[in-house]
């Protein structure tokens, strides 16, 4: 988001989506890791709710670096939630649903935030916002920044909540979706290790570096931005159909 601004040296914009991309990457990196410091407590593991990690409290988990990658890329990560396995009753089960909530955290937000976009959309805008899509928050960025509705305060509010909005749904799949990858330390790691047979994890651990160089490589040359896309479409598509039921 912010990099693609940049690329199109587009400081007005730039600035802009760094003014509202900040608070939706805090909100996306503290709902993912809440989410598995929660679900592990459920479960019967008190290490995370001893260690302050079961909070909304930004502070108690954002990386600095994965941070910036989230508000920059679209994909970063937060720090890890201390888990202790010896703590469920079923440790594989256990760690594979603690590391599957926080990416299905992430995609709630992101239904929830889509679902506000379109609800906000629909009055200011009409119905024609169904048609947008996921690209509609860029032709929002360019309202905003062209002055069209300057003459109008709450208009204004509105379209700038509705980009938020947008923002917080777009990383909060591209958050869910970069954590699913089966790639150590990534939640997608976890989970397929709770249905893989013990020796077959441990050839997996073997090529662990190469599958992390070829999915860094798909990051840089753009090769999941298809994946990313198709993501962010299925989201808001499920959206609309439920803010469709209120119309």
């Amino acid at each position: 988001m912010l990099w693609s601004a940049l690329r199109r040296g587009d400081l007005q914009t730039a600035i802009i989506t760094l003014a509202l991309s900040l608070p939706a990457v805090v909100l996306c990196l503290t709902v993912h890791e809440a989410a598995h410091g929660g679900m592990a407590y459920l479960l019967g593991d008190r290490t995370a709710r001893d260690s302050g990690r079961v909070t909304l409290s930004p502070l108690a988990h954002i990386d600095p670096v994965g941070f910036l990658c989230l508000l920059v890329f679209g994909f970063g990560w937060a720090r890890p939630v201390p888990v202790n396995i010896s703590n469920f009753k079923n440790r594989k089960a256990g760690m594979a649903l603690t590391a599957a909530a926080g990416p299905a955290a992430n995609f709630i937000t992101a239904f929830l935030a889509f679902a506000g976009y379109l609800a906000i959309g629909v009055y200011l805008l009409g119905t024609q916002v169904f048609s947008f899509g996921v690209g509609g928050v860029y032709l929002l960025m360019s309202l905003l920044t062209s002055g069209q509705i300057a003459a109008n305060g709450i208009a204004v509010f509105l379209l700038v909540l509705m980009i938020f909005l947008g923002y917080t749904a777009v990383l909060s799949v591209g958050l869910g979706v970069f954590n699913l990858i089966p790639v150590h330390p990534l939640d997608g790691s976890r989970v397929v290790d709770a249905f893989l047979p013990f020796s077959w994890s441990l050839k997996l651990q073997k090529y662990q570096g190469v599958i992390l160089l070829l999915f860094v490589a798909a990051i840089w040359f753009g090769w999941l931005d298809g994946l990313m896309l198709m993501a962010d479409s299925a989201a808001i598509n499920l959206a609309a159909r439920f803010v469709g039921l209120f119309l």
